[in-house]
């Protein structure tokens, strides 16, 4: 089938994730044409050259660690006129030569308009939808009221009407609406292929560097050795080592790590529990999904939730590991056949209608 797929620029999981879906569809010989913008274009770019069509996205705006929802309304209006014009420009030259017969999207809005005014069916693959689709359950306190009302209204107006829903998620929860199906999270061939151990070290990933005193925190546990990603350099303060990215090097200390330490994304704390890792969650403030799945990640057993990175919080998550360890055990994943197969379901029954 011509598959026409949109893939948001904020974020790389979206990015990452939707990579190992279009790699499926196309071995399956399927024609995927892509549409992506900021950092998941460039990526997306060169992992399928000529295949992959840049136009302008959505931004989330920040004020310091906490997300700006008056900034981002501002950024999102004063950039409209001029990100609509470069899109649809892009949707021409696509439909030059290219003939869509269905539109899977991972939260992206433009493909889904393209699939809207063209008359085509809509496919949603992301993470973000259990917000709207299904009946959570872990109890939301009231202080993240407004942020579940507000991140919950923001997904129901997202791909409305869609044909089919395929909400990824590592934690159970009941669907409330049709045409709904929950899969385990998308996992990349080189987590697939990664071979977990248990190693000495914790791997922290802040993807923030406005906490400048992670540091001093860390060092106030000089009986741990933690390997730190997200400032980008290369740096010894004894039991705390600062690592440059390297994907072959992340992966590794991933893999072979006996904790983990990040905020509450989706990508990174799936990739933790489909590897058995322990997860000590601090989401960004203001993130309503964050939130969630850190306090699914408590919930499940699977590792705490935190509102700051301490050196209590930290003894305290890395005093209970033996607990998570064996929570973790229970959890299976097939890879990503579940996926795979449902979806292939779902387009063979779009290409016989």
């Amino acid at each position: 089938m011509n598959i026409l797929y949109g893939v948001p620029g904020e974020g790389m999981g979206h990015a990452t994730r939707s990579k190992v879906v279009i790699e499926h569809l196309l071995a399956q010989g399927h024609d995927v044409y892509v549409v992506s913008s900021s950092r998941a274009y460039t990526m997306l770019a060169a992992a399928f050259p000529g295949r992959v069509h840049e136009i302008h996205g959505f931004h989330i705006a920040y004020k310091g660690l906490t997300v700006s929802k008056s900034r981002t309304t501002k950024l999102t209006l004063r950039n409209a006129p001029e990100d609509l014009k470069v899109n649809f420009a892009q949707y021409r030259e696509l439909l030059r030569s290219f003939e869509p017969e269905v539109v899977i999207s991972d939260f992206e809005s433009f493909t889904y308009l393209f699939a809207k005014v063209h008359g085509l069916p809509v496919i949603s693959i992301d993470n973000m939808q259990v917000l709207n689709r299904t009946a959570l359950n872990v109890p939301i306190p009231e202080d993240e009221q407004s942020n579940f009302r507000l991140a919950k209204n923001i997904v129901k107006l997202k791909l409305p009407r869609s044909r089919h829903y395929f909400i990824t998620s590592f934690f159970p929860v009941p669907v409330r609406k049709k045409r709904t199906t929950l899969v385990p999270p998308i996992i990349r061939p080189e987590i697939l292929a990664a071979q977990p151990s248990a190693g000495s070290h914790v791997l922290v990933y802040q993807t923030s560097t406005n906490q400048q005193n992670l540091v001093e925190i860390l060092q106030q546990l000089p009986e741990q050795e933690f390997r730190v990603y997200g400032f980008n350099r290369e740096e010894d303060h004894g039991n705390v080592q600062l690592r440059a990215f390297s994907e072959a090097g992340f992966i590794a200390d991933l893999a072979s790590a006996r904790a983990i330490v990040t905020n509450g994304g989706f990508s990174l704390i799936s990739e933790a529990v489909y590897l058995h890792k322990p997860v000590c969650a601090v989401p960004i403030p203001g993130q309503f999904e964050q939130w969630l799945n850190a306090a699914e990640i408590e919930k499940m057993g699977y590792g705490r939730h935190f509102e700051a990175i301490t050196a209590e919080n930290l003894r305290a998550f890395l005093g209970e590991l033996a607990g998570f360890d064996a929570a973790l055990k229970e959890y299976e994943q097939q890879g990503n056949e579940v996926l795979f197969g449902k979806l292939e379901k779902e387009l063979g029954r779009v290409e016989k209608e």
